[in-house]
C-alpha cells in the first residue's frame, strides 16, 4: 500500500471547514465574519417586530417588486487573508424578477441582491463596522442598519472595496430615503 502525501490545510482552510461543520443550537445562527466565527442567539421579540415593521414598508411601497429573505445564508467575497466571508443578515431584499432564492444552496452568493438589512443586537459593532466591510466588499448596492442603540437608521450606499462611499442616517421618527430600485421614504416613527 502506497500513502499519499496530502499538503497541509492552511489556516483559512481549516477555519473554513471547522465553521462549516459547526453544530449551533437551535435558534442560534453562526457566521464568518473576516475571519472571526460569531454566534449569537435568538432575537428578542422588538428585533423582530422592528424587521417586520421594515418589510412591510418594502413590500408595499417599493417602485421595484421585492423578494424578500429573512436569515439568508450569504457567501461574500473574501478580505485579505480571511476566508470567504459567510453571513446572515437579518434581511435580504432582491428583485422579484430576478428569483433569486429559488434553488439557491444554504449558502448563496451576493449576487443580485438589492440590499440587506441589520438591526442591532447583542453584538453591534459588527453589525456596524465588519458586517458594514462584508457587505461593501461584495459590492450589495444598500445596507440598512437599524441601531436600537443610538435609536437611528442608516443606509449605506455606493460601495467600494471595504466600505460604502455614502450614508445617510436618520433618527427613529425621522424618514430616510432608500434609493432605486426601491425609490421611497422609509417611515421610521413606528421604530420610536
Amino acid at each position: 500500500m502506497t500513502a499519499m502525501a496530502h499538503e497541509p490545510l492552511s489556516q483559512e482552510e481549516v477555519l473554513l471547514e471547522g465553521f462549516l461543520a459547526l453544530d449551533t443550537p437551535e435558534g442560534f445562527r453562526a457566521e464568518l465574519i473576516e475571519g472571526e466565527i460569531v454566534v449569537t442567539p435568538p432575537p428578542d421579540g422588538d428585533h423582530e417586530d422592528y424587521i417586520g415593521l421594515i418589510v412591510n414598508q418594502v413590500i408595499r411601497r417599493s417602485q421595484t417588486d421585492m423578494q424578500f429573505s429573512g436569515n439568508k445564508g450569504l457567501k461574500l467575497r473574501r478580505g485579505g487573508e480571511c476566508p470567504k466571508d459567510h453571513v446572515v443578515p437579518d434581511g435580504t431584499f432582491a428583485p422579484m424578477g430576478l428569483r433569486l432564492y429559488r434553488g439557491a444552496e444554504s449558502w448563496m452568493p451576493g449576487d443580485g441582491v438589492a440590499m440587506v438589512m441589520e438591526v442591532t443586537s447583542t453584538k453591534p459593532q459588527a453589525d456596524r463596522e465588519a458586517k458594514r466591510r462584508c457587505y461593501a466588499r461584495a459590492g450589495i448596492p444598500l445596507y440598512l442598519l437599524v441601531d436600537r442603540d443610538t435609536a437611528q437608521v442608516t443606509v449605506f450606499s455606493e460601495p467600494k472595496e471595504d466600505d460604502y462611499r455614502e450614508h445617510c442616517a436618520r433618527p427613529f421618527g425621522k424618514s430616510v430615503t432608500l434609493p432605486e430600485p426601491f425609490a421611497f421614504d422609509l417611515d421610521t416613527a413606528d421604530l420610536l
